[in-house]
């Protein structure tokens, strides 16, 4: 296995210099006569004078040109910090005012077409054009649009012309399930929807107008149904109660006024994946997302006019906001909707080559499956261009680390990120002027106080914890959609550490400030008063010949005992042996302990995945503790719904070993 935090890669002085990042140190110094010689000095400073350092970025990247404020900071509280009161804003007016005039704003390509570009000054055309529709529909600050669209232009089109009259945006990819998306817009009472009439993906169609159909009897506030063309451009042709694209789109947009909002204004609501019970209907602002995505895409992804930023996501998934909010550096953006393994695992590095990309985003699962399959990108297709991976999702492991640099490019910046829908953003991340070790995030970011605590809420070096942030940020939600009081959103983060952040992650930080996370706290494994982190499983069963995917869980059992599962499944012609079960158990002891070895491993057809990809471990744990199969999972939410099926037939068996151990007494 490959060693943890060996030093893959090392920017040089020059880039150090010219990075975003290190121009941003020596401005903060200079203008406030501080010394900060390294980014760990930064990143102290930012979180011990938060006011000073949210001021910093508000005149760095030119806020101040628009509007005042009348403090950064009117409250510190969390939950409940007040930001920049007194500030009025737009994110859409941010958005489009910082693309540069001729050139390429995004460049899309799908399935269903061929790659193309839309500049700055039809983005901004176009946003206007359809923002003026909405106005002249009736739609006002605060009332809600939502989309069941794809990564496409358009998608971007109508949020930037919701955020621009002040209305507040959602968004379901159109493989979400009907209940699904009743779940999620049900909850926000929209007024305008945006729907297109189908989508491909792997080479096949899947016609939605039903679902669309059935959307529209479900959310009764709706008033306008504007139809998108796009597997078939008459698909929508001689319906009535349809706006057309092109009709919205053709309003003229003289005299539009964007509205300028109060900072904590409602931007958008995103929503938790909603595996169990009723998606989080989680709200950001204006201002916070705004502030945050600046400071993200500049700083921290070193992106600008010169990028072209690609991050493959669907726009049920919080990267494509961020990939969008990439649009305020003045980058190019890369959009696609499709399989990225059709018609091969080559198509977004065909995409990578033909668009000059120079920042290529994806997940961990991705990463790990092109490994697994044995693909070298870096060989087979021109990746000069390149500069940077970006990597998120779950924990990438070492393996996946040196994978990237020994068959994608030596010479790139691997910037491996976890934080989250919840605050739009994350907790650690890429700095651009750090090395690159192998399985570690290199740092926290600015402006995060983020650190790990133990049970007893004491500060951990060298040790895994709970990932705590102990001060606001200004991306974090306003609130939660119907969330009166604001009960659920106290007990979702600040439960456990009272005016702490809890996130659910386990994390380790290093000295010099790098970490690795270790998974969801709430899925992890208690063996014996060891608390061992999930994705320590998986990187050890990543490098199994002959092992697709896997899933393990800790199931307490009477009498205070426990017994830990692990399903793998298969790759193609392979078969779980007793033979394939002592390499794993080995390898498992080996590498880790004895107490990292599961006591069954089990051979399943599927792993059941959220649609945005993650395990679903909690799930799966509470299905074989007992619970409702309908209580503790939303098949509607699952990438796959059959992989379930597996678990709930498999929890019959749990249940009657458990009627057993119970007739045992405590002997």
């Amino acid at each position: 296995m490959a060693e943890e935090g060996s030093v893959l890669w090392r920017p040089g002085d020059a880039a150090v210099a010219k990075c975003k990042m290190e121009k941003f140190r020596r401005r903060v110094e200079q203008a406030r006569g501080l010394r900060l010689p390294a980014y760990q000095d930064l990143w102290r400073w930012s979180v011990s004078d938060i006011e000073g350092f949210w001021e910093s970025l508000w005149t760095h990247f030119g806020l101040d040109r628009w509007t005042g404020h009348d403090r950064v900071l009117g409250r510190r509280d969390m939950p409940g910090a007040e930001w920049f009161p007194g500030a009025r804003l737009n994110y859409a007016e941010q958005v489009l005012a910082r693309g540069r005039p001729g050139a390429v704003a995004i460049r899309h390509m799908s399935e269903v077409r061929p790659l193309a570009d839309l500049s700055h000054d039809d983005l901004a055309d176009r946003v206007t054009r359809l923002a003026s529709w909405l106005r002249a529909a009736g739609v006002e600050p605060g009332d809600r649009v939502v989309a069941y669209m794809p990564n496409i232009p358009e998608t971007t089109i109508a949020l930037l012309a919701t955020a621009a009259v002040g209305a507040v945006w959602s968004s379901c990819s159109p493989d979400f399930g009907t209940q699904s998306v009743i779940d999620r817009f049900g909850q926000i009472e929209p007024k305008v929807l945006f729907a297109v009439d189908g989508y491909r993906y792997g080479g096949r169609d899947f016609d939605r107008r039903a679902v669309v159909a059935q959307l529209v009897e479900a959310l009764p506030t709706l008033r306008r149904v504007v139809a998108v063309p796009y597997l078939d451009t008459g698909a929508w042709r001689g319906a009535a109660d349809r706006v057309p694209w092109d009709e919205a789109l053709a309003t003229s947009a003289d005299g539009f006024e964007f509205a300028r909002v109060a900072f904590d204004h409602p931007l958008w609501v995103l929503y938790s994946s909603g595996t169990t019970g009723l998606p989080k209907g989680i709200v950001h602002g204006h201002g916070g997302v705004v502030l945050e995505q600046l400071k993200m895409g500049s700083l921290h992804l070193d992106l600008g006019p010169e990028s072209v930023f690609f991050w493959f996501s669907t726009t049920g998934w919080v990267m494509y906001n961020v990939v969008v909010g990439a649009l305020l550096t003045g980058a190019t953006v890369v959009q696609f909707d499709g399989n990225p393994g059709y018609p091969d695992n080559g198509t977004l590095w065909r995409l990578a080559e033909e668009t000059g990309m120079t920042f290529f985003g994806t997940s961990a699962a991705f990463i790990n499956a092109l490994a697994q399959a044995g693909e070298k990108p870096g060989a087979a297709f021109d990746l000069s261009a390149l500069r940077a991976v970006g990597v998120t999702g779950s924990p990438l492991s070492p393996e996946g680390f040196e994978w990237v640099y020994d068959s994608i490019k030596r010479d790139v910046w691997l910037n491996s990120i976890s934080g989250g829908t919840d605050v739009a953003t994350a907790f650690v991340g890429g700095v651009p002027s750090l090395p690159v070790r192998s399985g570690e995030i290199q740092a926290p970011w600015l402006g995060v106080a983020v650190e790990a605590l133990s049970d007893a809420g004491e500060p951990l070096v060298g040790q895994i914890g709970e990932l705590v942030v102990s001060a606001p940020m200004p991306s974090m939600p306003v609130f939660f959609w119907n969330d009166p009081g604001g009960t659920r959103y106290r007990e979702s983060y600040f439960e456990d550490f009272p005016g702490r952040w809890r996130h659910g992650d386990f994390i380790r930080f290093n000295a010099d400030g790098s970490c690795v996370i270790y998974g969801r706290s709430d899925s992890t494994l208690n063996r014996y008063g060891v608390r061992i982190g999930t994705a320590e499983i998986y990187r050890v069963l990543e490098t199994i010949d002959g092992v697709r995917d896997s899933l393990i869980v800790n199931l307490d059992l009477p009498g205070g005992r426990f017994h830990m599962p692990l399903f793998v499944v298969m790759e193609e012609g392979r078969e779980l042996d007793d033979t394939l079960r002592d390499t794993i158990n080995g390898a498992l002891r080996t590498r880790f302990s004895p107490r990292h070895q599961p006591d069954a491993i089990h051979a399943v057809p599927a792993i059941p995945h959220t649609l945005t990809g993650k395990k679903m471990e909690v799930p799966v744990r509470r299905i074989l503790m007992g619970m409702d199969p309908g209580k503790a999972a939303s098949r509607d939410a699952m990438a796959d719904p059959g992989a379930l099926d597996y678990f709930v037939d498999f929890a019959a068996q749990v249940a009657a070993r458990v009627a057993a151990m119970s007739g045992e007494g405590d002997a």
